[in-house]
């Protein structure tokens, strides 16, 4: 197959890192594949003022720094500037890709020539700070869906009507994220992603923590993020901060903790549950994005959202549990991030592909 991936940007995002490991690994089949993607723009004063009133927090615009596109043997074309991507900017393939609401309006728009069109959805995109009805408009396109998670298949099948979306869960690096089998530590370790966006859930993270300490004083924090804390989600003290560390060091934080929070009040997926599994730590998280599959197999705790008590109850009963108890879990964890791999992934990214053209060519959308 010829095919085309639209991405918004390239960055570090998780989102991004998915899209790059399927563009490499498809070209790896001997299928052609073709990334392309806009420069970053300045947001206006507009844009930073109602993200700081919706977000509690300023945009952040990576400008030219590192992208998970970086060194990618596959053709990436950034445009000339920031603007929609037009049949100029894109080869005819078999097959195009949006991968954000943004794209999959250019790409509805592009010439049939320019392959079937396929929506990959990582997320519902129906964020405060962006336009609502345009974006759930995006859902509802004449595109064949790919998604991550049960909860985004079901709000596909739903909300908008679409009963033939292609299931594909995300995978994990194993070779990036690992760890050898551990013990408990003799000073109980937390970890956690920081993030100011509110549907990331760091206050609830944070007041879980704050909650476990009064009964567990030796507790320590260690947190990762690509940005500097904020004055509203201040850090424990004595918290150990890692800001935008190297990618070959996030295992060995994630290794550190004897088990992860995962706070957030919305996610698509969310792949640290995955990473600090496969780095044998267990996870504490809230039933959001693909937690509910993947903590359901032994490997840590579901809590619900918005309940910090249930969060710091269930870093006690980690904290509380035998050597023997804890490398049970922990070894749960690791079998839940290594028992499916990204080629089987892979192999149902391929079939859904397949499934699009077959779809485009019945006419399916006409």
């Amino acid at each position: 197959m010829k095919i085309t991936i639209v991405l918004p940007h390239a960055d570090l995002s998780g989102g991004v890192r998915v899209v790059a490991t399927y563009a490499e690994r498809l070209q790896r089949r001997g299928h052609e594949v073709f990334l392309v993607s806009r420069p970053y723009r300045q947001p206006s004063l507009f844009e930073q003022a109602k993200s700081l009133l919706k977000r509690r927090s300023l945009l952040s615009i990576p400008g030219s720094a590192a992208s998970h596109l970086d060194g990618l043997d596959v053709n990436h074309q950034v445009i000339d500037q920031c603007r929609p991507i037009t049949n100029a900017d894109v080869p005819d393939a078999d097959v195009v890709i949006a991968t954000w609401w943004e794209t999959a309006e250019w790409v509805t728009n592009l010439s049939p020539s320019k392959g079937a069109k396929v929506y990959f959805i990582q997320h519902h995109e129906t964020f405060d700070y962006l336009p609502k009805q345009r974006v759930e408009a995006t859902y509802l396109m004449p595109l064949h869906k790919i998604t991550i998670s049960n909860w985004l298949l079901d709000l596909m099948k739903f909300k908008y009507g679409d009963c033939h979306v292609s299931l594909v869960p995300n995978s994990v690096d194993t070779e990036r994220f690992n760890s050898l089998p551990r013990s408990k530590q003799s000073v109980p370790t937390l970890g956690m992603m920081y993030n100011s966006a509110y549907w990331k859930g760091t206050d609830i993270g944070l007041k879980a923590f704050s909650l476990a300490s009064q009964t567990l004083p030796e507790l320590r924090l260690l947190a990762f993020g690509a940005d500097s804390p904020v004055a509203a989600l201040p850090l424990p003290e004595g918290s150990q901060y890692f800001q935008s560390p190297p990618q070959d060091q996030i295992k060995d934080i994630y290794a550190s903790c004897d088990a992860w929070l995962f706070s957030s009040r919305s996610e698509g997926f969310g792949l640290p549950i995955l990473e600090a599994m496969a780095c044998r730590t267990p996870v504490i998280g809230t039933a959001v994005g693909a937690a509910p599959e993947l903590i359901a197999k032994g490997g840590g705790i579901l809590v619900k959202p918005e309940e910090p008590a249930s969060m710091a109850e269930a870093i006690l009963q980690v904290c509380r549990l035998s050597d023997t108890e804890w490398r049970a879990m922990s070894d749960a964890a690791h079998s839940t991030a290594t028992d499916y791999t990204w080629d089987d992934a892979t192999d149902l990214f391929e079939g859904a592909l397949y499934t699009a053209i077959e779809r485009s060519q019945r006419g399916d959308w006409q």
